[in-house]
């Protein structure tokens, strides 16, 4: 089992920047892939980032693509997302998620909104 909780939403104006935390407990956080999810108001969840167990390889959707990053501290049990050059469409609630399995995810946090003002 592993319990994920996030934190470091807010509210920015556009072209700020935020960083997600997503800490974990259990000492079976450094085996699984991480990701990074969003859902806004009235559209359908979306994976904007991910990272395998060790760190080496990461994804990023291509709306947010050369201004997040995903990274990890797997001896701090503790995965990152940031956040630069926010856009009002990054406007969303946020999760961090375990164990990916496709477009989905075995753990999930509880989310940390983010709104980005124009």
């Amino acid at each position: 089992q592993v319990q994920l909780v996030e934190s470091g939403g807010g509210l920015v104006q556009a072209g700020g920047s935020l960083r997600l935390s997503c800490a974990a407990s259990g000492r079976t956080f450094r085996s699984y892939p991480m990701g990074w999810f969003r859902q806004a108001p009235g559209k359908e969840r979306e994976l904007v980032a991910s990272i395998t167990w060790n760190g080496g390889n990461t994804y990023h959707a291509d709306s947010v693509k050369g201004r997040f990053t995903a990274s990890r501290d797997n001896a701090k049990n503790t995965a990152y997302l940031q956040m630069n050059s926010l856009k009002p469409e990054d406007t969303a609630v946020y999760y961090c998620a375990a164990d990916l399995k496709g477009s989905s995810a075995e753990y999930w946090g509880q989310g940390t909104q983010v709104t980005v003002s124009s």
